[in-house]
């Protein structure tokens, strides 16, 4: 279902999700994608009250990273919606040591482009 005010595909899912969940604590991992690899760059978690945030917050965020960045994943940080911040903190560094070791892991979240469009991620099969 599209929102009048939700330009992207990353404003439909914060709208979504803020619609299923409530508050929430969101994981995000900026990310630099090549042909055949996805580098994991910088992470944070953000804690969602509303449904008021819209990319260009985000991309603003982001610019402050000092990283050149191709996409960005983002995870709930629980089904219990928002979580204290040390646990954010927990989930997340448990999150980015998975990732490091098992990129398909990315399928499991929210993935973004530079415009906010929803990214796919698909494994490629040695010949």
């Amino acid at each position: 279902m599209s929102n009048p005010s939700a330009e992207t595909d990353f404003d439909d899912w914060v709208i979504d999700t803020y619609a299923d969940a409530g508050s929430f604590t969101m994981l995000f991992i900026l990310v630099s994608i090549s042909e055949t690899r996805v580098e994991l760059l910088r992470s944070a978690y953000l804690h969602v009250v509303g449904d008021e945030l819209r990319w260009p917050d985000m991309a603003k965020l982001f610019a402050g990273a000092g990283v050149n960045w191709s996409g960005v994943v983002f995870y709930r940080a629980g089904r219990e919606g928002l979580v204290e911040d040390r646990q954010a903190k927990s989930r997340l560094a448990s999150l980015v040591r998975k990732l490091d070791e098992d990129r398909s892991l990315i399928r499991d979240g929210e993935f973004f482009n530079e415009d906010g469009l929803r990214l796919m991620i698909e494994e490629i099969k040695p010949n």
